[in-house]
């Protein structure tokens, strides 16, 4: 277990993240793996009065999250963020023509992980994951697979736990159609988001995890 009692643990990222949450309730978490994380950890936990934030916002690329990171992470003083981000940084050069390069990518994440630690905030990198669901996603492998090896890089860089969901998304793959984890090969069904729930909550409580 990373966390200790009374800390703040902040789910940041894209719509995935997001899943539909109420951006009315400051303890609104929405309806997938932020949520579902955070109520198994205080299930199983109870005493360590642990908070939990959620401010994926959908739409989102790096640069977005770096934009807003002073409003939606530093002002909120947690002890832990979460990050998931990548996949529209991938998504957008097939449906708008507005590619990120990955270098660009890459220089977001990293500005985005030197003012959390210059700050004293932990960080857990999740990995964006992308699914052949419909078949012409797969083509999309050549723009998301290097982005993925930067989360990778930055995870071991900056000594960050990390959930490698691309990797737990293609081996479960096996046993049951990608449809049956994300009918769009992005957006998990709620199999997919309990999933990501589940190895998440691995991933913060194993001793194999980087960090």
């Amino acid at each position: 277990m990373i966390f200790l009692a009374g800390q703040k643990i902040l789910f940041q990222g894209d719509s995935i993240t997001d899943a539909g949450r109420n951006r009315e309730e400051a303890t609104g978490l929405g309806t997938g793996y932020a949520m579902m994380a955070a109520s198994r950890m205080q299930a199983l936990h109870p005493a360590l009065g642990l908070t939990f934030v959620n401010k994926g916002i959908s739409g989102n690329r790096a640069v977005d999250l770096a934009d807003r990171w002073q409003r939606d992470c530093l002002d909120l003083k947690p002890d832990w963020v979460s990050i998931l981000i990548g996949v529209n940084d991938c998504w957008r050069r097939y449906d708008a023509n507005d590619a990120t390069p990955t270098e660009g990518f890459e220089k977001s994440y990293r500005t985005i992980l030197e003012r959390s630690r210059s700050q004293g905030i932990g960080v857990i990198i999740c990995e964006p994951f992308l699914l052949p669901c419909p078949p012409d996603r797969e083509a999309w492998r050549e723009d998301l697979d290097p982005k993925i090896h930067v989360a990778r890089k930055l995870a071991r860089e900056f000594g960050s736990r990390y959930v490698p969901f691309d990797g737990i998304f293609a081996s479960h793959a096996v046993f049951q159609p990608p449809a049956f984890w994300t009918p769009d090969g992005v957006h998990p069904s709620p199999a997919g988001h309990a999933l990501m729930a589940a190895e998440w909550i691995k991933a913060v409580t194993s001793r194999s995890s980087m960090g």
